[in-house]
């Protein structure tokens, strides 16, 4: 049986992302049940659990960022999408420069998401824009179709009566 405990406890060691510190997106909420659209964090390791540490900078639906604060600049390393939100990042100051889109989801390594041909997005966000895209209400009928016009009804066209004259030869 110890041999047996043994071996999992390796198992769990040895496989990445097996005890992933980092959040699961449905559990991005405040203690008072509002919603948090994101987390960045300043930490990150080539180690899938020891990711997701340090420093949290939690963004509400709608934050618009172009300026991150001075500590925040060029710091996030990895980041949390809560579900039914989209975070847009700028690699420069004021939303200029390469832009990625992360959708609802775990980031715990930014290093593996490209930024053009030689970078990656570690270290590198310095503005963002992060979304609410609201679900649609099931009680909502869904949008009918435009009823196209009817017909025009043809209107009896009135000519004038045309005299014809026969030949006089």
């Amino acid at each position: 049986m110890f041999q047996l405990c043994l071996l999992l406890a390796l198992a769990l060691v040895a496989a990445p992302g097996a005890r992933a510190a980092c959040p699961v997106p449905a559990d991005l909420k405040n203690p008072d049940g509002t919603r948090t659209c994101a987390k960045l964090y300043d930490k990150s390791d080539p180690y899938y659990e020891n990711c997701c540490g340090g420093a949290v900078l939690a963004l509400e639906p709608g934050a618009d960022l172009p300026f991150l604060p001075s500590d925040w600049a060029n710091t996030a390393s990895s980041l949390v999408v809560a579900q039914r939100c989209e975070l847009t990042v700028w690699s420069r100051r004021g939303k200029a420069g390469k832009t990625h889109k992360f959708s609802s989801g775990t980031y715990p390594r930014l290093e593996e998401y490209r930024r053009g041909i030689f970078g990656d997005w570690s270290n590198s966000i310095a503005a963002l824009y992060c979304r609410y895209r609201r679900a649609p209400l099931s009680a909502d009928p869904p949008p009918k179709p435009p009823t196209p016009p009817p017909p025009p009804v043809p209107t009896p066209s009135v000519h004038a009566p045309v005299l014809v004259r026969p030949w006089s030869s």
